[in-house]
């Protein structure tokens, strides 16, 4: 997926002098995530890899020089293709292996040609701006804020609450 997605936009050297020009979505939290990154030189914290939890095995690449942008996404019927063409092959993995080794792209992706939106504040670098949020006091980064009714500042936790609940006692008392 990550070598066709580079292919498609004009990426030839994703760990090495493009690296600049790509951008990476992933689409879920699994192994697939590590291995577009491990291919593309693409991380989180160099704001390259982006993540959206739509738990789906799929990416999207963009060229931000060209703003050339494909979606891929690995088809269910792929998962077919090792049973149906090498049934004679015991190993699930090795029958797997042999299958998408010589499969066609259309055979495991479909591939669509997209516009990615990017604003200033998403690209790689340092952030672009940094506010304090008025309830709890920790930094935000890059136009995450949010205003809440009464027209505070406030970090996307504080107004729709977050993953987690604190057990510190000094906390509560803020």
């Amino acid at each position: 997926m990550a070598v066709l997605g580079c292919r498609l936009i004009g990426i030839k050297e994703p760990r090495g002098a493009d690296k600049r020009k790509l951008i990476v979505w992933v689409e879920i939290d699994r192994c697939m995530a590590d291995a577009v990154s491990a291919v593309t030189g693409a991380r989180l914290g160099k704001r390259t890899l982006k993540y959206v939890d739509y738990g789906k095995v799929a990416a999207t690449f963009l060229n931000t020089a060209s703003k050339k942008a494909f979606r891929i996404v690995a088809l269910e019927s792929s998962r077919l293709l090792a049973d149906s063409r090498y049934p004679e092959i015991k190993d699930k993995s090795e029958r797997q292996f042999k299958a998408y080794s010589n499969a066609s792209d259309e055979e495991l992706f479909k591939i669509e040609p997209v516009t990615v939106e990017l604003r200033d504040i998403d690209l790689p670098g340092r952030p672009r701006s940094r506010v304090t949020c008025s309830s709890c006091g920790e930094g935000i980064n890059d136009g995450r804020e949010v205003t809440n009714s009464q027209g505070w500042i406030v970090c996307r936790q504080c107004l729709e609450g977050g993953y987690y609940l604190s057990t510190n006692k000094a906390a509560f008392e803020r």
